[in-house]
């Protein structure tokens, strides 16, 4: 591991072609780390014209922060733990915090579980939290590929600092990668909020 989180795999995935998919096996892929964040990058736009998916583990506490993309698709399937999630337009947009949103159709944030999916389209505000005291596993996707990649190596190199996220660098960071951020991102001491 170098100095600012990254990892380097073991061998370069083959770029898949006519006739040759792409095989990840388990604990394969480019990880980056911070004490906010772990991400493996599963499949990069270097392999897909679709979506680059990555692994990302969720440490207690941290927050991504309610936040919109004008272009770009997401899927969220969580894979073990538990995050606060949520997927659509709130009647009433507060600057500090997203876990009282509640949509005119009565949608509220989830609890969501191991198997649970979220599909969130261009323009619906989204966000995940984990307020336990155990990490969560998620499979993530991005599409269109690769803006996402960049942007988690340049926000995992802004938290790999320590100490808490620098609000305006990361704000201008999201505002290059078609994220409008609606609340804070933060990582610390998990909140049991519902």
């Amino acid at each position: 591991m170098t100095d600012t989180g990254h990892q380097q795999p073991a061998r370069q995935a083959p770029r898949p072609g006519p006739g040759r998919g792409l095989v990840v096996p388990p604990g394969q892929g480019r990880t980056v780390r911070t004490a906010a964040q772990q991400v493996t990058y599963k499949v990069t736009g270097e392999h897909s014209r679709a979506a680059s998916s990555f692994e990302v583990v969720v440490p207690p506490g941290f927050d991504v922060g309610a936040h919109v993309h004008a272009h770009t698709e997401e899927l969220f399937y969580v894979l073990e733990g538990e995050l606060d999630i949520f997927a659509f337009e709130p009647r009433v947009r507060t600057r500090d915090s997203w876990r009282g949103w509640q949509s005119a159709a009565g949608d509220r944030v989830v609890r969501a579980t191991a198997g649970t999916v979220v599909l969130v389209p261009p323009g619906c505000p989204h966000a995940f939290a984990n307020p336990t005291g155990t990490p969560a596993r998620m499979f993530f996707q991005s599409a269109p590929p690769p803006d996402h990649e960049r942007y988690f190596d340049e926000l995992l190199d802004l938290m790999a600092a320590g100490g808490p996220p620098d609000e305006t660098a990361v704000a201008e960071l999201r505002t290059r990668y078609d994220i409008e951020q609606l609340t804070p991102l933060r990582h610390g001491p998990p909140t049991e909020e519902r």
